[in-house]
């Protein structure tokens, strides 16, 4: 698998699907359970399930890695702070036929562990480029060197 195959990327959607209906019917996991290193590229919009979903787990990580890491107060990065800071972006989310999967505009990609955000990094993806706007992570795993893995990326 490492460097991929041709026969492994052939077959690894197959794969995936036997290994996740395996979790799902051995271990009883819920089918939108992330996996251990999943990484999730999450539209930055209220009308977008996932985003909103995660809302709240990603706005109470912002706080404490604020709190923690820039020793911010509780009233410096609020919901609202979060939202003005990292949820407002004056880009218009665009899909076009040439373009990425994702489409254009601003992204959440959420660092999933164990089913819980432990990083987010916000970026947004251009026609030329993609731009790291900021990344927030749980302090609990600054051992991981979570902004370092995120600029790699």
């Amino acid at each position: 698998s490492s460097p991929p195959s041709s026969q492994f990327k052939a077959t690894f959607q197959e794969s995936y699907q036997v290994y996740k209906r395996y979790q799902m019917v051995i271990h009883k996991d819920p089918p939108d359970k992330p996996t251990i290193n999943q990484v999730r590229l999450v539209p930055v919009s209220f009308e977008d399930p996932q985003f909103k979903s995660s809302f709240n787990q990603s706005a109470s990580l912002f706080a404490k890695y604020q709190m923690s890491v820039h020793k911010d107060t509780p009233s410096d990065c609020g919901e609202n702070e979060f939202t003005r800071f990292l949820c407002d972006s004056p880009l218009e989310a665009e899909h076009v036929p040439n373009g990425p999967e994702c489409g254009y505009g601003s992204f959440h990609q959420q660092y999933w562990l164990d089913g819980k955000i432990i990083a987010v990094g916000v970026i947004d993806i251009l026609p030329y480029c993609v731009s790291s706007v900021y990344l927030y992570y749980d302090p609990d795993f600054s051992f991981l060197s979570l902004g370092v893995y995120s600029a790699l990326r």
